[in-house]
């Protein structure tokens, strides 16, 4: 149109979205993060959500930082009032997202990131259907195994106990997930992460996030 300003703004705006990471035990997910959310490759407006866990904090883990560290009975009351987001029982122990977490995020206009398991990830998707998936996977089951022996130094049941539940997370996470991300070489796997963050945010059309 001769004469007409253009604005992109008319027909494109940001609106804040929820971003879910979830992969196997063992395969990186933290230390893809790290890489990630780092001081010199920070998203702006991109925040991670903190899980609750019912399990002990380990090494220089901070309380209300890397987790809410709650007790069985703390958590199994959150779950009575209905205020997680999701929740699963895994590995032995109670790991859920509080609603009101990723709520204040979206009501900053900030994107929400959530890394979770998978169980609590479809649940996620369920009551934010707009939600984006993304699984980090390794490169090899061998891989795998190598990575979660050198990790947990656990007994050769327990390996294969993880190994199992990996295989059930990566066919579900084939059939569900919107993105697989390979954890192959740590510096390519966090720039392929964000490439994946960036693009969704330049979609031309966002439906409104409510979370159900």
């Amino acid at each position: 149109m001769r004469g007409a300003s253009y604005d992109p703004t008319n027909w494109f705006r940001h609106k804040p979205r929820v971003f879910i990471v979830s992969g196997p035990s063992g395969v990186g997910k933290d230390t893809v993060l790290e890489r990630l959310l780092g001081a010199r490759n920070a998203i702006s407006g991109l925040k991670r959500c903190v899980t609750a866990t019912t399990r002990e904090r380990k090494g220089q883990e901070v309380p209300d930082v890397d987790y809410h560290f709650l007790s069985v009975s703390q958590f199994e009351g959150m779950i009575a009032q209905d205020v997680l987001l999701e929740h699963a029982w895994f590995a032995g122990e109670w790991y859920g997202t509080p609603r009101a977490e990723v709520e204040n995020i979206l009501a900053g206009n900030q994107d929400a990131l959530l890394k979770i398991e998978v169980k609590g990830a479809l649940q996620v998707k369920q009551r934010i259907p707009e939600a984006v998936m993304i699984f980090i996977a390794p490169p090899s089951m061998e891989v795998l195994r190598r990575r979660i022996r050198k990790r947990h130094r656990e007994k050769t049941e327990e390996i294969s106990r993880r190994l199992q539940i990996a295989r059930e997370e990566i066919k579900i996470a084939s059939e569900r997930y919107d993105y697989v991300v390979i954890n192959d070489r740590l510096p390519a796997a966090a720039r392929r992460l964000r490439s994946i963050i960036e693009a969704e945010r330049s979609r031309i059309w966002h439906p409104e996030i409510t979370v159900k």
